[in-house]
């Protein structure tokens, strides 16, 4: 009988001892969940000390005003192009944040709402951010491309980072907008509006890697973007005359 009694005593202390394992294994990896998941989110929430939006209300809009930067790089460009003859074009940082953030603000999509953009001209770069907003939460959307002409004189633009705060997500993005701008990639060859075929030769080069002719239709006249050179502060464009 005490050979019994001590075997079922010896059961219950064991199955006591499994449950306490059981439980601070539980108790391990929801530690260890946590700590990925707190991780995952300050990487998501960060704010890199390099962006410094001009813009930095969701509810402020300067739609209504051009952006002198703007006026005078148009008419920069047009009289240029009539000379037909080579000339260079410079884009400084100061600038290019000002045309940017002239343009109509804040944008949404998807349930995202985006707002108070910022450029950076650095390393061969032009690094694009801006806060999104969703579901009530801020991130903020680093994106950087770097323009190449390449040897046969094709353009391409060379997303190499999508992040949300520090995290790269750069696969998953690409792969998302590819996605979306499926149907109208398809149709690239199938329109004849000059824009909108530029427009998605664009796309492709960003998503896709796909280099295009850089020929640029000004009224009556072609310019052929020939060199981009990338400083720190600024970028130059050389354009000479495409017959």
């Amino acid at each position: 009988m005490e050979t019994g009694k001590r075997e079922i005593q010896d059961k219950r202390i064991d199955l006591k001892n499994r449950k306490k394992k059981r439980l601070k294994k539980l108790i391990y990896w929801l530690i260890i969940d946590l700590s990925v998941a707190f991780i995952i989110i300050s990487l998501l929430l960060y704010k890199p000390g390099n962006y410094e939006p001009i813009v930095n209300d969701p509810d402020f809009s300067e739609s209504s005003d051009v952006s002198s930067y703007l006026t005078e790089l148009t008419s920069y460009i047009y009289n240029n192009a009539q000379l037909n003859k080579p000339f260079e074009v410079e884009v400084t940082q100061e600038a290019l944040n000002d045309m940017i953030t002239k343009a109509d603000w804040p944008k949404e999509s998807q349930g995202v709402m985006l707002y108070a953009p910022a450029a950076i001209i650095n390393n061969n770069l032009v690094v694009f951010m801006g806060t999104a907003v969703f579901q009530g939460v801020e991130f903020i959307i680093t994106i950087e491309i770097e323009p190449k002409i390449k040897e046969d004189n094709s353009l391409l633009l060379d997303l190499k980072t999508v992040k949300i705060g520090v995290m790269n997500i750069t696969p998953l993005a690409k792969l998302t907008a590819q996605k979306m701008y499926a149907e109208k990639l398809s149709e690239i060859a199938d329109s004849n509006n000059y824009e909108y075929n530029l427009q998605s030769k664009i796309i492709a080069s960003l998503l896709s890697e796909e280099p295009f002719e850089p020929v640029f239709e000004i009224e009556n006249d072609k310019i052929r973007i020939n060199k981009i050179n990338i400083e720190q502060g600024k970028f130059t464009v050389f354009l000479i005359p495409e017959k």
